[in-house]
């Protein structure tokens, strides 16, 4: 098959055309320093790949090409190169003829007729060529003048021999040529046949590459360059000239026939001008073909100089590259990266499709089975697959190929959707990909071949419980009350159809399954039947066909075929599909001859016959020019009555096609089998070509995770030391830049193109081998041990990795010298120049780039099978480029899949890192699937909480800061706020045969393990070293058993049936169940564990079974009472046994004896029991929550009692307890409140009552006893309080109503009713629950000049000042109300609040209250720039102007200006009264200024005061005038009157300090912009609606923050209805960057250029950093440090230090 004919174009491939002798010197500098650079640019701008084939780059002439192949690799250019395909170089000189390859047999007796009639000997014509009647027609064919040799032989070869055997080449040529003169003397050949035989190469190749004028098209892929040197040889040169002529003269003499004919033949310069004076311009005419044509006058003495030469070389290459790039970007449009933000499901449709249409072409031979496969997808009626078995290699793959082309002409009188899908040859070979990848197409297509006038629009639930998965919009639309229609349940159009649930990253196998039933059951019909054609089922490793068979719905629904491929030797497959497809009628069997077989329709493919594999021989052999001889057939045909198989006649048409009538057919022999054929076949390539470079390269090509291209192979084999020493001559020191000749691997490939397949991987066209069976014969013959394979993999991983690119030089050993001498060998570094390898291609900082799919689907794969695990997670798991990468290339659920996944994982923390990662891209899938590009926003929004506990992500974070560095624009998080919830990092559901069960009892222990008992009896498992949760059966005298309970203890679960058996598992060894044989009616109520020891309780029990498991022994201690509870100490010697009369009875366990007993005086039952044995003591804590305290100090005598605790208010019985050793702390929990209580002295520390209308199920302390999580009946979250405040800090989420929590060592898990595991890693809730933030919404925040402290304020007693660099709060400055204002002076010294009235003045050095003003009735401060006055604004009362120092009054203004501020000399106090505007002196208090509109109708909106023009106030009235007031003067200025569609909103209202920039409006989702100075208006679009928005104080940039509508209505995630924070420049519209906010705002401050504070409304503060380039100012210290210092989250005491207020006011005003 031509590798060329199913190109997808992903490639430039160029054929240099020149004369060897005469552009040595341009094609190496064209190599070295031209293509490379070219291959950068086309691979990051375009993504597209350079090859370049120089057939003479080898440096051995006999490894040249031959004109046959030649012509091949330029039709192979022309027909796949995306753009230019020919280069030629035509030097001065026009280069030799080569003695044609082959001559046919009327045209060879011609030629010796005629030249033995002159008396010519053909003697040695007659010696070097040789008669073949295997060829079509019968010819003669050039016997190999010198051997051909491989670079390992070259060295051996003495350069005398090689000249001889050149001289002997050029006297043969120039024989020939003068016969072919005489034959056209005579003649008997026309001219312009005898000129074939003149040519040189470059002027044959140029003529066969533009030897189709017609084609304008080609004309413009071609480059053509002539360099005319006058002088050339120089006088020297001249004169050897002159000699050699008359030498040729002589000797052509001797013929006085020859020499008169000698005229007629055409000299070099003849030939040459005709081509580059006749030819080309002929071409440049007709077709514009581009010519450059450069003439070089050398000096007549000297003549062409190698100075000279590489003078024109590099002005060659300036050229080349210039030329080539304008015409690559002229052909090729440039894509912008947006276009490959795409989802990997519909490039992967994309790609199957293209890959049925590659392997049908192999279809040669008509195959009986067709017509059984015809006949199934005929007939109606049929619900079971058809299921095509046979043996390997018998044709499966491509009769179903053929067959999926055929079934539209097969059922015309309907529109059947086809769908083929190859998974042995799929990039992703898991179950979930495949189903996701049916589900995506059959949506997809029913879509697009729907009739417009039909509505077949319909709706994909999200909700894995919706029983009606998908359904028509019209029955969708009768199902929903317009008072029901909300996110969730909204009709889709015909035009969209929502596919978020299929593209999900954590989507489960039942959630597919269903969706994937609900569309074969809605979608097909009678006149749009459905046919899925699986072929590789069976190929697959992991057990992957077994998933697909029971996912696939039985029977199969009306309109809907599935034929599957399965090899008669899986067994195992066949009897699964037989089995879920148990029943198949008569009627459902396609042909009566057929053996009817129960649950599918099965067709046998077997061998085709003889005969029609020797006519598949013949056409093979006759489109190649090639037959075999009567005698060679028997040959022929008693291999293929051996094996009969379509591949084998292929690989039989390679042999044969080398065979010769000449050889004797005694010696000529055919491997007997497929496997012995292709081993004879690499055996012939590793003679002709060489051994090492054919052993790498098809291990390169079985080793590769999808196949590979061809520029990526020879990359691949240039980097191998194995193959490149092979060019290294004996005794010469190597270039510093080398490479395996491109001419070498393109041969090699020509030769292996019939076994080769093209394929479209990822965007990339990619060899692959067209039958499995090549590969394996590989794999044992090259790659049979680990070490071989592991190197291979070692290789790819260097490459796509880069590790040797950008001009990193590589070591390759050598031999210095000789081999005769004994030296070392030496260690020489060579530049490989592989190309380099980014995950995303950019050619410049602002260009969205590209996604490098190669290396995305490539390098992890060869990661991990080279056994490279920590490169895997250190350097690629957890780099953000390659995430971006997976992201924005539609691979984010291959990501979450890599994250997630275990095996090999060389750290547990690190997987936990990994889980976390994959946990926040889950979260933000949504978002991240429409807007990829979102990525590191996210990961920097989400990440900086947990920092401090995975410290390894800090990496990632910085990552994320040295890219948006490199584009010089961005908005990076400085300091991150408190987050509201927190990410699972993981989360596990049973099967989807649980639908509808609930669970009825959970159990955990600490080690990881987790059993669910189900209310229908059956055990679920689930353990931290797996993902997902696993039933576990049991079986007893062959009836299964039904569990009824599960309690964990240690390292130990038991396990209760109904049927009274209790079973024990230890979770640290295997996984067997010992049966504990203690018959008892009642249920299981608990057990203890000490060490190989279980001391078992029942319900209304009065006996605890002692159970131990080294010897299985049982015995029993008796009690008084029922036991409701049992403790052991630790040393193991004394059981405390609690009861329901509030008694606790003591036993020896050695002696079996009751030591004692003693009970509460309320003899409520005893619920917990705590020793604490350091201290000699035991608590007990009762079912109502009171506590008993006793001494055990003398074990011997009875208890005594110390003190006994009864809680007080209502008495509820208590839910659970949970009690922390390690931190002495005891929670009890209660329906109505949790009470905490400190263990070491048994005081109580805290209670908590639940809201009204709520109770608490259960709660659990954190690991570190600073919060506590808690379950509210009839709410689906975990709620985490903060114990040091009692704030309700963070929301868990889960999918459904939680059942129960468990805390695991590291872990807190919580069980769904129906039996979803949620875990949360607690040091990542202690993280989040600990963060700083005030109890209420931020309402202001002030920041210091410096920036290095700024303050918030809730409107609570609190003002906080927060310490910027560490990110905590440092001073809390209380007051004895609700501070309603803050106010900070410029300077930063002075501190002002007003709270309940009253004025505090704070000095913010020491943190001092130092005055406390009442009697001001004030309603807002101001503070003047000068630093000295305070301003208190009265509504009611006087307003005062007074002294910050000591609050005495300077004056008093009467009038009330509201809006009022002071003016920048801190002379005036300005604001409104009235519609005008007031100025009023802060020295007498009197109104000394006024401003009115001119129009007694207008009034005054909005003004602002500037500080870089003290003297002026911007003004805007009513009628959308703005004026400018000189206030001292009292002097207006009239400037513009703004246009009916701009308005002014005095809330929004704001002007930069220069007043060059005014911002006028938010609403309407847009910001409009007043440009003072240029006069003009500037509107913004937003995103959303606008909550609140800032100028910054130069006016550069506006600060925004909005609430995005959601981009799709199908989708209910609350990702796209965050707010968000966006920058924006000015002067040009640009966005500078933008930030998802995880939470409401209430408060944004811009402080300087750079700094952006937002206040919340749960009361964290986030800041961030605005990075811009054209911002021409450098960052202060502060700032660069606070940007390189690491996150730090809050540690638990670092709570800011509290500063009281006076106790009393000390300045009363009158």
């Amino acid at each position: 098959m031509d590798l060329s004919s199913n190109c997808n174009l992903s490639c430039v491939k160029l054929y240099l055309c020149s004369n060897p002798e005469d552009s040595i010197v341009e094609r190496r500098a064209l190599r070295e320093s031209v293509f490379p650079k070219l291959r950068e640019h086309c691979r990051c701008t375009l993504g597209l790949d350079v090859r370049v084939v120089d057939p003479f780059e080898s440096c051995d002439p006999s490894r040249w090409p031959d004109e046959n192949t030649r012509q091949q690799l330029i039709t192979e250019c022309r027909e796949s190169s995306a753009g230019p395909f020919l280069l030629a170089l035509i030097g001065h000189q026009y280069g030799t003829a080569s003695l044609p390859a082959q001559l046919e047999v009327s045209e060879y007796q011609l030629l010796l007729q005629e030249s033995q009639q002159v008396g010519i000997s053909t003697r040695k014509l007659e010696r070097v060529y040789q008669r073949d009647e295997n060829t079509i027609p019968p010819s003669y064919g050039l016997r190999l003048l010198h051997g051909h040799t491989c670079h390992s032989q070259q060295s051996e070869i003495e350069e005398g021999e090689t000249i001889k055997m050149k001289a002997e080449e050029e006297e043969l040529t120039k024989v020939f040529h003068t016969i072919v003169t005489l034959c056209v003397h005579n003649g008997c050949m026309t001219s312009e046949r005898a000129h074939r035989y003149y040519r040189s190469v470059l002027d044959a190749d140029l003529r066969f590459a533009l030897g189709n004028p017609g084609d304008r098209d080609i004309a413009k892929r071609c480059l053509i360059y002539i360099h005319k040197v006058v002088n050339a040889k120089g006088e020297r040169g001249r004169g050897e000239e002159k000699e050699e002529v008359k030498s040729h003269l002589q000797r052509l003499s001797q013929s006085e026939t020859a020499t008169d004919h000698l005229r007629t033949t055409p000299t070099d310069g003849q030939m040459f001008s005709e081509l580059c004076d006749t030819f080309l311009p002929a071409l440049i005419t007709s077709c514009q073909l581009l010519v450059y044509t450069t003439t070089t006058e050398c000096d007549r003495r000297h003549g062409y100089t190698t100075a000279r030469r590489r003078s024109y070389a590099e002005s060659l290459c300036q050229q080349v590259h210039f030329d080539l790039v304008t015409l690559i970007n002229s052909w090729k449009v440039v894509e912008t990266g947006d276009s490959q933000l795409c989802d990997a499901l519909a490039r992967e449709q994309t790609e199957q499709e293209e890959l049925c249409d590659s392997l049908r072409r192999f279809y040669d031979i008509s195959r009986p089975e067709e017509a059984k496969v015809r006949a199934y997808v005929e007939q109606s009626g049929t619900q079971c697959p058809l299921v095509l078995t046979g043996g390997p290699c018998t044709g499966k793959t491509v009769l179903l190929a053929h067959c999926a082309r055929q079934i539209k002409s097969w059922l015309p009188d309907s529109k059947p959707v086809v769908i083929t899908h190859f998974a042995n040859l799929s990039i992703n070979t898991s179950t979930r990909n495949l189903l996701s990848s049916w589900c995506y197409q059959i949506a997809k297509r029913y879509r697009s071949n729907s009739d417009p006038k039909q509505d077949v629009s319909f709706y994909v639930s999200t909700d894995p419980d919706d029983p009606v998965r998908v359904t028509n919009s019209r029955d969708y639309e009768s199902n929903c009350s317009p008072a029901a229609v909300d996110s969730q349940c909204e009709p889709t159009s015909r035009d969209h159809v929502s596919v978020s649930s299929i593209v999900k990253p954590d989507i489960s196998l039942s959630e597919l399954k269903d969706i994937l039933s609900s569309l074969l059951t809605l979608l097909p019909s009678t006149s749009q039947p459905l046919v899925l054609i699986l072929d590789g089922l069976d190929q697959i490793e992991n057990n992957f066909s077994l998933p697909v068979i029971e996912s696939l719905p039985s029977p199969l629904p009306p309109g809907v075929k599935l034929i599957l491929a399965v090899s008669s030797k899986r067994a195992h497959v066949l009897q699964a599909v037989k089995l879920h497809y148990p029943q198949c009628s008569p009627s459902h069997c396609v042909s009566e001859e057929r053996e009817k077989q129960p649950g599918c329709v099965c067709v046998e493919m077997g061998s085709p016959d003889r005969s029609v594999c020797v006519k598949m021989l013949s056409s093979l052999l006759s489109r190649s020019g090639r037959k075999v001889t009567s005698g060679q057939q028997v040959l022929v045909n008693q291999a293929l009555t051996s094996c009969c198989l379509t591949l084998y006649a292929r690989l039989l048409h390679e042999h044969t096609s080398l065979w010769q009538s000449a050889s004797d057919e005694a010696e000529l022999s055919l491997p007997d089998g497929v496997h012995s054929s292709i081993s004879a076949l690499l055996d012939h390539l590793e003679r002709k070509h060489g051994s090492s470079i054919v052993t790498r390269a098809v291990s390169y090509l079985s080793l590769s995770r999808t196949g590979l291209t061809e520029a990526e192979l020879a990359d691949l084999l240039s980097s191998d030391d194995r193959v490149l020493v092979e060019y290294v001559r004996q005794g010469e020191s190597p270039s510093s830049s080398m490479r395996v000749p491109q001419i070498d691997l393109e041969t090699l490939l020509l030769d292996l193109r019939r076994f080769l397949i093209r394929r479209r991987v990822a965007g990339s066209s990619v060899l692959f081998w067209v039958n499995r069976h090549l590969k394996l014969v590989v794999s044992k013959r090259y790659l049979d041990t680990h070490q071989v394979r592991t190197e291979i993999h070692s290789e790819m991983v260097d490459y796509f990795c880069g590790r040797w690119a950008c001009g990193n030089a590589k070591p390759l050993l050598v031999n210095p010298k000789s081999e005769t001498e004994d030296d070392a060998q030496m260690k020489v570094y060579i530049d490989r120049q592989p190309p380099s390898q980014p995950f995303v291609f950019t050619s410049s900082s602002k260009d969205v780039g590209r996604v490098n799919f190669r290396k995305v689907v490539e390098l992890p794969y060869h990661l991990q099978l080279s056994g490279k695990w920590h490169e895997m997670e250190h350097k690629l798991l957890m780099s953000l480029n390659f995430h971006e990468a997976m992201v924005r290339g539609g691979l984010l659920g291959d990501l979450v899949a890599m994250l997630e996944h275990r095996e090999g994982s060389s750290q547990v923390l690190l997987s936990r890192q990994k889980l976390l990662l994959a946990s926040i891209l889950k979260s933000s899938a949504c978002l991240l699937q429409r807007s990829p590009l979102h990525l590191a926003t996210v990961m920097e929004a989400s990440l900086p909480p947990y920092l401090k506990d995975f410290p390894i992500l800090e990496g990632y974070v910085k990552e994320i800061r040295n890219e948006r560095r490199k584009r010089e624009t961005g908005l990076g998080v400085v300091l991150c706020p408190a987050p509201s919830s927190v990410p699972s990092i993981q989360y596990s559901k049973c099967d989807g045969k649980t639908t509808g069960v609930s669970v009825a009892e959970a159990a955990g222990t600490e080690c990881g393990t987790v059993a669910l008992i189900m209310d229908d009896g059956s055990a679920w498992v689930w353990k931290s070293s797996e993902c997902d949760v696993v039933q576990r059966s049991l079986s007893c005298e062959q009836k299964e058993l039904k569990f009824a309970g599960v309690k964990s203890s240690g390292h130990f679960m038991l396990l209760s049936t109904h049927c009274n058996k209790l079973f024990l598992w230890d979770i640290t060894g295997p996984q067997v169940l010992l049966e504990v044989k203690d018959q008892t009616p009642n249920r299981l109520e608990g057990f203890v564990a000490w060490q190989k020891t279980l001391f078992v309780w029942w319900k209304n029990e009065t006996f605890v079974s002692v159970f131990d498991t080294s010897n299985e022994m049982l015995t029993h201690f008796q009690c008084q009472n029922s036991i409701t509870c049992l403790v052991c100490s630790t040393n193991g010697f004394y059981l405390y046994c609690g009861q329901e009369d509030g008694g606790v009875s003591i036993f020896d366990i050695e002696a079996s004896s009751l030591l004692g007993t003693c009970s509460n005086s309320n003899h409520n039952a005893v619920a917990l029991i705590v020793l604490c044995e350091d201290k000699g003591g035991m608590a007990c804590v009762d079912k109502m929550g009171n506590i008993t305290l006793w001494d055990l100090a003398a074990k011997t005598q009875t208890p005594r009692l110390v003190k006994e605790t009864f809680i007080g208010g209502k008495s509820k019985t208590i839910s659970n307890i949970d009690y922390s050793e390690e931190n002495n702390t005891l929670l009890v929990c209660q329906s109505h409140q949790v009470t905490l209580w400190d263990t070491s002295d048994w005081e109580m520390l805290d209670q908590f009552l639940v809201s009204r209308g709520k109770t608490f199920t259960q709660a659990l302390l954190s690991h570190g006893c600073h919060l506590f999580l808690a379950l509210l009946d009839t709410c689906a979250l975990v709620l985490v309080w903060r114990v040091s405040t009692g704030e309700c800090v963070l929301s868990l989420e889960t999918n459904k109503q939680p059942h129960t929590l468990l805390k695991m060592a590291s872990d807190v898990i919580c069980v769904t009713q129906n039996g979803c595991l949620t875990l949360w890693d607690s040091e990542i809730i202690d993280a989040a629950g600990t963060a700083p933030k005030m109890r209420s919404g931020v309402r202001e925040v002030l920041v210091e000049q410096t920036g290095e402290w700024f303050y918030t304020t809730d409107g609570s007693e609190a003002v906080w000042r927060w310490d910027l660099e560490a990110g905590l709060p440092h001073d809390n400055f209380l007051h004895d109300g609700p501070v309603e204002k803050l106010c900070l002076s410029p300077n930063g010294v002075h501190l002002v609040s007003l709270s309940a009235g009253e004025i505090y003045v704070w000095l913010t050095d020491t943190c001092q209250n130092t005055l406390r003003i009442s009697g001001g009735r004030s309603t807002d401060i101001l503070i003047t720039p000068n630093n000295n006055f305070g301003v208190s604004i009265s509504e009611q009362g006087l307003s005062r102007v007074w002294k910050l120092t000591h609050g005495n009054i300077v004056c008093s203004i009467h009038p009330h200006l509201s809006n009022a501020q002071v003016s920048p000399e801190s002379t005036f106090l300005i604001g409104h009264h009235h519609g005008d505007l007031l100025a009023a002196s802060l020295w007498s208090g009197s109104i000394s200024k006024r401003f009115s509109c001119v129009e007694s109708s207008d009034h005054v909106v909005a003004f602002h005061t500037l500080s870089e023009h003290p003297g002026f106030v911007v003004v805007i009235a009513a009628s959308r005038t703005v004026y400018t007031w000189k206030v001292v003067e009292e002097t207006v200025c009239r400037q513009f009157q703004l246009p009916s569609m701009f308005h002014c909103q005095p809330r929004d209202f704001q002007v930069s300090t220069d007043g060059s920039c005014v911002l006028l409006s938010t609403d309407n989702e847009t910001i409009e912009i007043l440009d003072v100075h240029q006069v003009r208006l500037c509107s913004f679009k937003t995103e959303g609606t606008v909550i609140k928005a800032c100028l910054d104080k130069t006016g550069g940039y506006a600060v925004y923050m909005s609430r995005p509508a959601s981009l799709d209505k199908s989708c209910t995630c609350s990702v796209h209805t965050r707010p968000v924070l966006t920058v924006v420049r000015l002067a040009d519209g640009e966005r500078v960057g933008s930030v998802l906010l995880c939470k409401t705002p209430s408060a944004l401050v811009v402080f300087e250029q750079q700094w952006v504070f937002v206040g919340f409304e749960d009361g964290s503060v986030g800041v961030y950093h605005v990075l811009d380039g054209l911002i021409n100012s450098e960052e202060s210290i502060r700032g660069k440090a606070s940007l390189n210092n690491e996150f730090r989250q809050c540690p638990f005491d670092s709570a800011p230090l509290n500063w009281l207020p006076l106790a009393t006011p000390n300045v009363t005003w009158p």
